[in-house]
């Protein structure tokens, strides 16, 4: 089982959108098993897989039903580590692939998981201490991940575009990291900040792990928690959201205010980002990704990936060779993915 994330200090690059369709294009068209973990407070892709009425379902239950409903969220999942435990609910099972047209199951997110931030922070700050509350708590997701190992061969994992405690206790637990990029200036930063932050987390971390080790000899060797970070070598590569062009003699063009940083962004990812690249060899860019103008409305308005649309679902006119040529376009990426990990 492989988990990846697709990560960016900067939001608005099509993160969501590409964990959805890259994941329903694994299990629909590699016939993987796939889970999707939605750890972004903001729950966009729950809603994306879900749709509207069974979001609202699952967070706002009907007047005088209870509020604790069938489904369960990722916060039922930390809840013991929230009411002071060092452990997460094993018991907790996802929303089934039946249930949605992206073929893939799916552990919803909740808008108060950014209340799990500060236990987090929390316990981030034992960890020098060397004992095993504090790892127990940080490492919670990769104790999630060694419960279903065997059920999946890939977990795509969504997270907000933060540099905080919730995002590093997801990155550390995880095998891979795809950073989706704009052409825009702030994009770009974004790859300086996340390899700074890394940096320092990986060595902090490391250090903890060395501290206990010489304070309290395998004491952590009892619990889930992870003593080689696969993300320091994790880095699968980039994706480029289609710029802003104008068209000259036919051909389309960035305009100026692009041309540059689409021109600087190979150099920066091999400054900040390649470091991290298990096998250095293969090129980082993974692939651009077109502007999707009215298809991303319409699968997000029938609950479907845009790789699965179909003339039942509205599709018209020029739409129809929109959606087969990002159908290829995932497939591409898909491919790609495959061969890196």
């Amino acid at each position: 089982m492989k988990s990846i994330c697709f990560f960016n200090n900067k939001g608005g690059v099509g993160k969501t959108t590409l964990t959805g369709n890259i994941a329903a294009y694994f299990s629909i068209e590699k016939k993987k098993r796939v889970l999707i973990i939605d750890c972004d407070p903001q729950c966009n892709i729950t809603q994306f897989v879900l749709g509207d009425t069974k979001t609202i379902d699952l967070y706002w239950p009907a007047s005088g039903e209870k509020e604790e409903t069938k489904s369960k969220t990722i916060l039922d999942l930390v809840g013991p580590i929230l009411s002071g435990d060092a452990e997460i609910n094993t018991k907790i099972r996802p929303i089934r692939s039946s249930t949605n047209r992206f073929n893939v199951d799916l552990l919803p997110g909740h808008p108060r998981f950014s209340t799990f931030e500060d236990e987090l922070s929390s316990a981030w700050a034992e960890l020098p201490t060397g004992k095993a509350g504090g790892f127990r708590r940080t490492n919670w997701l990769y104790s999630y991940l060694e419960t279903i190992k065997n059920d999946y061969d890939f977990v795509f994992i969504d997270v907000s575009p933060s540099l905080g405690a919730l995002n590093r206790s997801v990155l550390l637990s995880s095998d891979n990291f795809i950073a989706p990029l704009g052409a825009d200036a702030f994009s770009v930063l974004g790859i300086r900040n996340i390899s700074r932050w890394m940096r320092g987390w990986i060595e902090y971390y490391e250090v903890g792990l060395e501290q206990s080790d010489r304070l309290n000899p395998n004491g952590l060797n009892d619990y889930d928690i992870t003593k080689e970070l696969n993300i320091k070598n994790g880095f699968l590569g980039y994706t480029l959201q289609q710029y802003i062009a104008k068209a000259k003699a036919g051909i389309k063009r960035p305009t100026k205010a692009y041309e540059r940083i689409i021109q600087d962004i190979p150099n920066e990812i091999s400054v900040y980002l390649q470091s991290f690249a298990g096998d250095s060899h293969l090129q980082p860019h993974l692939g651009d990704v077109p502007n999707l103008y009215s298809l991303i409305p319409l699968a997000q308005s029938v609950n479907a990936p845009i790789v699965a649309l179909s003339s039942g679902d509205g599709l018209v006119g020029s739409q129809y060779s929109q959606a087969r040529t990002y159908k290829e376009i995932i497939g591409q990426l898909a491919e790609a993915i495959s061969v890196r990990i």
